[in-house]
């Protein structure tokens, strides 16, 4: 039996529902199918990351095994890689520079927790928390060997904005910058197009 399989502790439900993460060396299932929100951020992300990088050398992939560890395998949603050297074909032997988690009922504490802290020990540069039921996304950046939240940008309910004086509206941050690249502008808008 596989090394694999020893740690999982239901060996029929792995090879049934191969969409798993290997955290602390245990199998976690994610998710079986993403929502539909969940799907739009994705493509969002992705087609603005694919956009802006056509022609340099970082690349924006999706769904791809991560392999930070032996006890640490994950599958981010998105994520930017530049050191082409970690891509082989059966995934990404390193840390990526950008990660990208949407968050699912079922992995949001993984998400926010013990993901967030191995990210930031395995050197990721910049971590992304996609909620798309409250159209939020939380920028974690470096601080030593952990991530540390440095900003939330979120689109705001109606009801919110109808109490806000246009002072305050006009302050809210409605597209952000991300640290790899200094000149490409992220619309909080456009990662959540089509999502209500």
């Amino acid at each position: 039996m596989s090394n694999l399989a020893h740690q999982y502790q239901y060996p029929y439900e792995y090879c049934t529902n191969p969409k798993t993460e290997l955290i602390d060396g245990v199998i976690v299932a994610m998710s079986p199918t993403p929502s539909l929100s969940h799907q739009r951020a994705s493509r969002s992300i992705r087609n603005i990351f694919s956009k802006y990088l056509q022609g340099k050398s970082c690349e924006v992939l999706d769904n791809l095994d991560v392999f930070l560890s032996d006890e640490h395998n994950f599958v981010p949603d998105v994520m930017i890689v530049c050191n082409r050297d970690i891509l082989k074909d059966n995934g990404v032997h390193g840390a990526p520079d950008l990660v990208v988690e949407i968050l699912s009922p079922s992995t949001a504490r993984f998400d926010r927790g013990r993901k967030l802290e191995i990210y930031g020990k395995c050197g990721v540069k910049e971590y992304w928390i996609v909620d798309t039921a409250n159209r939020a996304i939380e920028v974690y950046l470096p601080d030593g060997d952990r991530l540390r939240l440095d900003n939330i940008y979120s689109i705001f309910p109606d009801y919110m904005l109808e109490r806000m004086s246009e002072e305050t509206k006009a302050q809210i941050p409605m597209e952000f910058k991300t640290t790899l690249f200094d000149d490409l502008l992220i619309s909080v808008e456009e990662v959540f197009e089509d999502i209500n």
